[in-house]
């Protein structure tokens, strides 16, 4: 109990510190503002944002799922139809976070906040280095995804497996960029379930969609 309390708190502390990076990307511009700038505006250490996140673009595009352990992505992932799978992940992550008390002798990251994905998603379309970032990060997800399909679908080859892998999360990337090119104004669910469409044929068995919403 006490770990998953800490691992959840952990998120909301990555969280606030995306945040109060975003206040000074908005304000200043991602080139001008420095890790020790965003550290000093969140209140931790420079090496706590290097720890959780490595970059500056990795601050932009990392979030809980880019550093969810094995075990945990082969719960969520379900090889019958990995197509609801990443639409339930996009459906929470659009949903407000939990608050989360600080574990003991801890003081909380900061203040709550709750916006959107727009302000941070932007940036990965805005800004050169953070795209490349981007997809180095679903590049990896790509690369842990693909034996899992290869050994939990008999008929699927080890190539196969890397195609629609790469499918998969690039087509996500696809359906999130035309949600930002549209303004995001609407859900990016919306644009996840259209655009994954022709790639439920590659998992007959799945389950249908569970969001009904079609691009008009």
């Amino acid at each position: 109990m006490a770990s998953g309390l800490r691992e959840r708190w952990r998120v909301r502390a990555r969280r606030a510190i995306q945040e109060r990076a975003l206040d000074l990307f908005d304000e200043r511009g991602f080139g001008a503002v420095t890790i020790e700038e965003i550290a000093a505006a969140a209140e931790v250490s420079p090496s706590s944002v290097y720890r959780f996140f490595g970059t500056k673009e990795g601050l932009l595009v990392a979030d809980e799922f880019d550093s969810m352990s094995q075990e945990v992505l082969e719960e969520i992932l379900d090889l019958d139809d990995p197509v609801g799978s990443l639409l339930r992940i996009v459906l929470r992550y659009e949903s407000p976070p939990e608050r989360t008390a600080a574990p003991a002798g801890e003081q909380p990251p900061g203040p709550r906040a709750e916006p959107g994905p727009w302000r941070r998603v932007r940036y990965f379309f805005q800004e050169p280095s953070v795209r490349m970032a981007a997809c180095a990060a679903l590049d990896r997800a790509s690369q842990r995804m693909a034996p899992m399909m290869a050994a939990g679908r008999a008929e699927m080859t080890a190539t196969q497996a890397r195609v629609a892998a790469n499918a998969l999360v690039f087509g996500y990337f696809a359906a999130l960029e035309q949600w930002y090119l549209d303004g995001g104004e609407r859900p990016i669910a919306d644009y996840v379930e259209d655009g994954m469409a022709p790639l439920r044929a590659i998992w007959p068995s799945g389950a249908a969609p569970g969001v009904s919403r079609a691009e008009s």
